[in-house]
């Protein structure tokens, strides 16, 4: 059969219409039945980055769109950077594949799209699962509840967090509108139902609650926000705390502040407040349950004229207070454990000084993959206590990872920084440091090396003591290296302790270098199996032979990052101490 052809005026028409999709101010895409991209338009890369003709559609495109597309949906919705948006399938075949468009859901101005079925039921609170376990802080939860809440179960949300004090922090969004972030107005006995719901009773049915009895703090006039009537979404007035974040996410340019300043996420400062959301007409007010009391409470408020709240809402309503509470309960509790673990980190891992009595040293650490960044590896440099006296640097690593590895450390440093004033011997020690962690009621133990270092005129004396760690390295002027011939038990396992104390002197220009076993067992290669071993360590500190210590640390971290390509690895951390080459105070 002889394929048509098209006639010069159709060739014409076919190149205006591509350049008009190319320029369309609404992202356009187009994905094949294989699930990649065939085609986008200009608006669709600025807000998929990375997405492009070729690319998996699941690579770059959030899932709920990826997944609308697996399962050739017509229609989906969802948020990407904090934007609400609603996506629809147009001229969708097999060999053209289905071209999406996705609009902001604002464009609509209409009443949220409410899940009536059951299975449109169980696909909303699966997606907000996903969205809200995905993050990690307190703020940013509050907001996508509401952002997720507006766009399925009411006209104006707002989300009340659990506070110390009589003002909780506060998130609220309205249809058309942005994600206000600021704290309680007002008095919480106020709003109907919400006082008993920041208590932990059961929710009132909507039935009962009064929507005209809302103080005008609750509604969205009062947070600088006005309806899809007016078609403005913009804030007026400033504030700090109680700032904006718009539907481009935090931090975004399009928002301002929060009318009645920093500490209210209500009350207007003037009379002539955005408006155009109307009188509220449906009143919903549900916990949010945590361990024992409330998170907070969900206040859903439809305007008059709406359908009100169902029994079928109010049950859906609950079961998404539930998702939401576990993620805001979580993103909590991630918050404070990585306040905690960056105070133990920074104590631990301190860097100390970086020249003491003309010795220099430098430091490297990177912690092992995990949920908060905590390792097991710790050191300190504890300069002398009188002039003439040693330099003492401990390089540690205590057995698991996590806040409780951490404060184990801390102790340990802690002891250590004690007992270097009382006892200078590093095998007496040691022995009290066993003692000391074998008194404790936890399982744990620890290897570690200890350098005591002395300035000798040009030249430096050091003891190296080992206690279940890899030896240290000692590299000389001409670059030759030598495993220091040190070596003991490790720490808070054995009743009894042993080690051999190494002295050895550094001449300018030499250097010693203090390492974790992350560095020696770090696997990758071509294959990703091999390590990292003691060989290729040895021939990169014999290329640095002369370096400072910043170059030698930089060197040797850069080479076992290159070498794991991005793979999962144990702690890693290093103390190099070095003489430099020129003589004389260093200042």
């Amino acid at each position: 059969m002889r394929r048509a052809t098209r006639t010069p005026t159709e060739q014409t028409a076919a190149r205006a219409v591509g350049a008009a999709l190319q320029s369309a101010p609404w992202p356009l895409l187009l994905a094949g039945v294989d699930g990649r991209v065939r085609w986008v338009n200009t608006a669709a890369t600025a807000l998929l980055p990375g997405v492009d003709a070729g690319t998996p559609l699941a690579r770059h495109a959030p899932s709920w769109l990826a997944d609308a597309h697996a399962r050739r949906d017509r229609q989906a919705a969802g948020a990407i950077a904090g934007r609400a948006l609603r996506a629809e399938a147009a001229a969708a075949d097999d060999t053209a594949g289905v071209l999406w468009w996705l609009r902001e859901e604002s464009d609509e101005g209409s009443a949220p799209h409410v899940p009536r079925t059951e299975r449109e039921r169980a696909r909303f609170l699966a997606d907000v699962s996903d969205a809200l376990l995905a993050c990690t802080d307190p703020r940013e939860c509050r907001g996508s509840t509401a952002l997720l809440a507006v766009r399925h179960l009411a006209d104006a949300v707002v989300v009340v967090g659990a506070g110390r004090g009589a003002r909780p922090p506060v998130a609220a969004a309205w249809r058309g509108g942005e994600v206000v972030h600021g704290r309680l107005a007002g008095n919480a006995a106020e709003v109907p139902g919400l006082a008993e719901a920041l208590q932990g009773f059961p929710p009132v049915p909507s039935r009962w609650l009064d929507a005209a009895a809302l103080p005008s703090w609750m509604l969205p006039e009062a947070f600088g926000g006005s309806g899809p009537d007016t078609g403005s979404d913009a804030l007026g007035g400033s504030g700090a705390s109680g700032g904006a974040e718009s539907l481009d996410g935090p931090g975004s340019d399009g928002g301002s502040g929060v009318r009645g300043g920093p500490h209210s996420a209500g009350a207007p400062d003037s009379a002539d407040a955005p408006s155009g959301f109307g009188d509220p007409g449906a009143l919903m007010v549900t916990p949010l349950p945590g361990r024992g009391t409330p998170i907070g409470a969900l206040v859903l408020i439809r305007r008059a004229g709406a359908e009100p709240f169902t029994e079928d809402d109010e049950s859906l309503a609950r079961l998404f207070a539930v998702r939401a509470a576990a993620a805001l309960s979580a993103a909590t509790l991630h918050t404070e454990q990585a306040a905690v673990a960056e105070l133990l980190t920074r104590d631990t891992l301190r860097p100390g000084l970086r020249c003491v009595d003309g010795v220099e040293y430098a430091v490297g650490h990177r912690p092992a993959d995990g949920e908060l960044g905590v390792g097991g590896d710790f050191f300190d440099i504890g300069p002398a206590s009188e002039a003439g006296g040693e330099t003492h640097v401990v390089l540690g690593d205590v057995c698991g990872k996590g806040l409780e590895a951490a404060a184990l450390t801390g102790r340990i440093r802690t002891a250590l920084r004690a007992l270097h004033l009382l006892e200078p011997d590093h095998q007496r020690l040691l022995r009290v440091l066993n003692a000391a962690l074998l008194g404790t009621d936890h399982s744990r133990f620890a290897t570690l090396v200890l350098a005591s270092v002395s300035r000798r005129g040009d030249a430096v004396a050091v003891r190296l003591t080992s206690a279940g760690h890899p030896p240290p390295l000692i590299v000389r002027r001409g670059g030759g290296i030598l495993a220091a011939p040190t070596h003991g038990t490790l720490i808070g396992a054995l009743p009894e302790v042993s080690a051999r104390t190494y002295e050895t002197t550094l001449r300018p220009g030499e250097a010693c270098l203090l390492y974790s076993d992350g560095v020696t067992e770090a696997k990758g290669g071509p294959l990703g199996t091999d390590r990292f071993g003691e060989e290729r360590l040895r021939a990169a500190l014999a290329e640095c032979a002369g370096q400072p210590p910043e170059a030698i640390a930089e060197r040797v971290q850069m080479l076992v990052a290159d070498w794991l390509g991005g793979r999962r690895h144990d702690d890693i951390g290093l103390v190099v101490i070095a003489v430099p080459r020129r003589q004389g105070p260093p200042w």
